[in-house]
């Protein structure tokens, strides 16, 4: 697979040269394609003709008479005895719904051969990475990436330029909204930027937000991608004191200044733990942190029916998630999504390994927040250095840990936490995981309401936690498991160490791992 090192131009126009003569293009854009393909012929002086099923052979680039084919292997022909006194470009559009026809296969890779000693090369566009295995040692496959900050600024100042269309953007809303733009067609982005002005009579900095809109929506339809609203700070998550500062010190990360300094983008982190220690809202606390957009890798979604369609989805996702870039790639529940136990002819194993080649080798900056409960369905080769930064765990919350987690749940419901007794409540919950906190919190806020609505109090509170079964008594096998998967050094704590008695023999292990 070819890598978009250089520019499509450049691409196409030394494998030209180079006597190149079975090009396959990979891509949704077919009208900008073409454009620049013809730019390339024009500048170098080629000819280029298209063919289709619809049309037959029409000229692109040059003069001179039509070749006449209806069908596909009449079109092979023609391109095969077609005199071409000058280099010669054949553009097969559509041409992989031919490919179940071995008589076409066949002709194809005979053209490719015989085609070295003349002036003539052939390219296919499709919509598809499907090739047929007999054409691939043939060909040269090139993806045809999404069009660049510089292309999309391109497509604005030709539909501002209209008459007619009123533009009050200044500089800096300008390349804004190019930006909120980057990650959709040249067609997307057209009609996007049309739909603004249409809305309201004129372009301006107040249409960013919604071009940011329209383009949740088509990513949406991607399928496989969802973006995250990023509302969420360091202070609305309670505890995971070592792993905010860790993220802290790297919140200038992707900024020119940490490019100059030499610094790398950072890969990612793995949030491994127990249930309910807030793994999900930890990923959302990154990008407001951040100021990232959130984007969740819904990795079930991937999948499809057909043969090579779900490695192609994903290749698809996460050549869209680098276009985003600078961006957070969420992977909820990671040993869900990649479990692979070779009961569907591979299909798993290859979008696996698709995923950590791509984690592995990706140059754009995108972070990678996975989250994980279940360690033993993990693949070892997912938490190897070189695809995380960090792996961090997630352990039961300390008595501070606790404190704090209650004030947080109090705060979100307009309650001042000083009016509660904190220091009680967390006793009260040892072994109470986040989640089970902001839950007792809410069975309190209903006996108060169904109490004459009256305020609800800590004695609300405190029952609601009798009540509770928490989960670190209901798995208590399964909790240990994990826990041990920290005992023994695999990760990092997200926490601080913890200081009290009462909690160091509730959890020994956070003294020796805990670092502060």
């Amino acid at each position: 697979m070819v890598k978009h090192i250089q520019r499509f131009e450049e691409q196409l126009d030394i494998y030209l040269r180079a006597r190149f003569t079975l090009l396959i293009l990979i891509t949704q854009e077919e009208e900008r394609a073409l454009q620049k393909i013809r730019e390339v012929c024009e500048r170098t002086r080629r000819h280029c003709l298209t063919w289709d099923i619809a049309d037959g052979f029409q000229r692109l680039v040059g003069q001179g008479p039509l070749p006449v084919a209806r069908d596909p292997l009449t079109a092979l022909e023609q391109i095969d005895h077609t005199e071409a006194p000058t280099s010669t470009l054949f553009v097969l559009k559509d041409f992989h719904e031919t490919w179940a026809n071995p008589q076409i296969k066949r002709k194809l890779r005979n053209l490719a051969q015989r085609l070295k000693f003349t002036k003539k090369s052939i390219l296919i566009t499709t919509v598809t990475s499907r090739i047929p295995e007999e054409l691939r040692d043939e060909s040269v496959i090139i993806d045809f990436a999404l069009p660049s900050a510089e292309e999309l600024e391109e497509v604005l100042n030709r539909l501002t330029a209209t008459p007619g269309v009123k533009v009050n953007l200044t500089p800096l809303g300008r390349e804004k909204l190019v930006q909120a733009a980057i990650g959709l067609t040249a067609s997307q982005a057209q009609r996007v930027f049309a739909k603004a002005i249409v809305e309201d009579g004129s372009l301006d900095d107040r249409d960013i937000d919604l071009v940011t809109e329209e383009k949740k929506q088509i990513i949406r339809e991607s399928e496989a991608l969802e973006f995250y609203p990023v509302t969420e700070t360091p202070e609305d998550v309670g505890g995971l004191g070592v792993l905010k500062e860790w993220l802290r010190l790297r919140e200038k990360a992707f900024t020119q200044e940490a490019r100059q300094y030499g610094l790398p983008a950072p890969k990612g982190i793995g949030l491994i733990g127990i249930p309910g220690t807030g793994k999900s809202l930890t990923a959302k606390m990154i990008g407001g942190l951040w100021r990232l957009p959130l984007i969740r890798l819904d990795i079930g979604a991937l999948f499809g029916s057909l043969v090579g369609e779900s490695e192609e989805r994903t290749r698809r996702a996460l050549r869209l998630a680098e276009t985003i870039a600078p961006c957070i790639i969420w992977i909820d529940e990671v040993e869900k999504a990649l479990a692979h136990g070779g009961l569907d002819s591979g299909t798993s194993t290859r979008v696996f390994a698709t995923i950590l080649t791509w984690m592995q080798e990706k140059t754009a900056p995108c972070f990678v927040v996975a989250t994980a409960n279940d360690i033993s369905a993990l693949p070892p080769e997912l938490l190897r250095r070189g695809r995380f930064d960090e792996i961090f765990f997630l352990d039961l919350p300390t008595f501070s840990e606790r404190r704090e987690i209650f004030a947080v749940h109090l705060r979100k419901r307009n309650r001042i936490p000083e009016d509660y007794d904190l220091d009680r409540l967390a006793a009260a919950s040892e072994g109470y995981v986040g989640a089970e906190i902001e839950q007792a919190i809410i069975d309190a806020m209903y006996i108060g309401f169904n109490d004459n609505q009256r305020e609800f109090t800590t004695e609300d509170i405190l029952l609601a936690l009798s009540r509770q079964v928490p989960l670190s008594r209901s798995q208590r096998e399964t909790i240990e498991t994990l826990r041990n998967w920290l005992r023994e050094g695999r990760a990092q704590s997200a926490s601080f160490r913890e200081v009290t008695e009462a909690e160091t023999q509730f959890v020994p292990i956070q003294l020796d791992f805990k670092k502060s």
